[in-house]
């Protein structure tokens, strides 16, 4: 009797649970429908639409320089903390040695009666603000780089106030690209000469046994790599608040690193750099996958793609386990010759085992480009689209950028911010562009925030928590939004 007695309680509980489950989701699809309702009802009222977009939870941003993720004002005032100055014919961030013309960034600062003018040259030259009209937005973009100085070499500053911005707008995590071992590949590549009379497959396994050296690169590589990094977190958890009463929301996004590998430069120093981050994503450390940066179109990025893309494919073959994210068809007409338009993408795809791709722009100038779309989607290669970029350096917006193209074809695709404080975006300001350029519909921008997690590059256990916490968040706020929702 005991036994049927609890037999039964267990049937009746599967009833109640099965029963409940159809109810709580069509709560759940009510919900949604009442969101994408009053979406639909405010997408023409730029105010109520911004409110809107800055309220929803947009999961996490996949494609973001770090040094290029920091607004001007910010650098300013950590160069005036550490008494720098700024150059005042050149507009950068500099040492003050006397020797050129320049001002204490503190005198900058704090006397803006007399320097308001030049502060605001500073942010313009810092910036895509105000980007004088003799420069196109291309140059203008990575020359700003060059601008900051010393003061983008203060991580965990730059960390607390990119997590701190990030949870402000409703973003659980980033994946931040920066350069956590430069110094170990750096000086790992000078030892090596690069002999391109000697057959590639024979080259590489020789340059990777020289730069490794016995094991000592990937132990000088994790040590400076975990060594930056764990005083940059320590330093954005003091600047946070993190642990104590007063603790900033930033304290809950989660980071990961991206290594970048600067492409154009000396072969062997490009190779050092993939290795060092390979060696890192492949550890016990918070680097979790490489990239190339820097302008597509700089010539030895142009004149040695293709070579770059068989040193993926070479290592990829020894740390298969890393997950490859790559900068490709960043380029448009015009830009480059014609043929550099015809092959960057699926050669990412094909030789450089990407399992995403920063930007895509030019894909409608690669050859066969539906078949390649059919054939990212197929393999689930996630874009990563930078709207607010590729306006700035590429020019490309609205129906002539190929966001709705990747949809149509079900490619999977997220809405990134590559450089906000450069660009003077936003997280939110990414959603209003899609929305506003690319007529967006709320259903669409959901799954590309579910994207954002899904096609994230962070362990397993990690993942799962934040897809939790991520279906929690779009809860609330639907339920938010359709108490809003227009009655019929």
């Amino acid at each position: 009797m005991r036994r049927l007695s609890v037999t039964a309680v267990v049937l009746v509980l599967a009833i109640v649970g099965t029963a409940a489950q159809p109810q709580r989701t069509a709560r759940a699809d009510s919900a949604e429908a009442a969101t994408a309702k009053r979406f639909a009802a405010i997408r023409n009222d730029p105010l109520a639409l911004l409110a809107f977009l800055r309220e929803m939870p947009k999961g996490g941003d996949l494609h973001n320089h770090l040094s290029g993720a920091v607004y001007a004002e910010k650098f300013l005032r950590w160069g005036a903390d550490d008494k720098l100055c700024l150059a005042t014919t050149a507009i950068a961030i500099v040492a003050c040695d006397g020797k050129t013309p320049q001002v204490p960034l503190a005198d900058v600062m704090e006397n803006q009666s007399t320097y308001s003018a030049l502060y605001n040259q500073a942010i313009d030259a810092l910036s895509m603000r105000h980007w004088p009209e003799t420069v196109n937005g291309h140059d203008h973009f990575f020359q700003a780089f060059a601008k900051f100085g010393s003061t983008s070499s203060k991580t965990g500053e730059m960390l607390a106030d990119v997590t701190s911005r990030a949870a402000a707008e409703r973003v659980s995590y980033l994946e931040l690209m920066l350069t956590p071992a430069g110094t170990a590949a750096f000086a790992a590549s000078q030892n090596v000469a690069w002999d391109a009379t000697i057959p590639l497959t024979q080259l590489l396994p020789q340059v990777r046994d020289r730069i490794m050296d016995g094991g000592k690169f990937s132990a000088a590589v994790k040590a400076e790599a975990l060594d930056r990094l764990t005083k940059a977190e320590a330093r954005r958890r003091d600047l946070l608040k993190c642990g104590t009463p007063a603790e900033d929301a930033g304290c809950g996004v989660t980071v990961r690193y991206i290594a970048q590998v600067g492409r154009g430069g000396a072969l062997a120093q490009v190779f050092a750099l993939m290795l060092a981050g390979f060696e890192l994503a492949s550890a016990a450390t918070p680097v979790v996958s490489l990239n190339l940066v820097q302008a597509e179109d700089d010539p030895n990025a142009l004149g040695n793609f293709r070579l770059h893309m068989s040193m993926l494919d070479f290592l990829h073959a020894r740390y298969p386990t890393v997950p490859i994210t790559l900068h490709a068809g960043e380029l448009t007409e015009g830009l480059v010759p014609p043929d550099a338009l015809r092959f960057h993408i699926r050669e990412s795809v094909v030789n450089g085992h990407a399992a995403r791709i920063g930007h895509g722009v030019d894909i409608f100038n690669e050859d066969d480009p539906f078949a390649l779309l059919r054939d990212m989607a197929a393999k689930k290669v996630l874009v990563e689209i930078a709207l607010s970029s590729n306006d700035h350096i590429l020019g490309v917006k609205g129906k002539r950028h190929p966001l709705r193209m990747y949809l149509q074809h079900g490619v999977p695709v997220t809405l990134v911010t590559d450089d906000m404080g450069v660009a003077r975006s936003s997280h939110t300001q990414e959603y209003l562009k899609a929305v506003e350029e690319q007529d967006l519909d709320y259903p669409t921008l959901k799954r590309m925030v579910r994207n954002s997690i899904e096609y994230a590059f962070a362990d397993s256990a990690t993942k799962a928590r934040l897809k939790s916490d991520l279906e929690s968040a779009l809860t609330a706020f639907e339920r938010l939004q359709s108490a809003r929702a227009p009655k019929s």
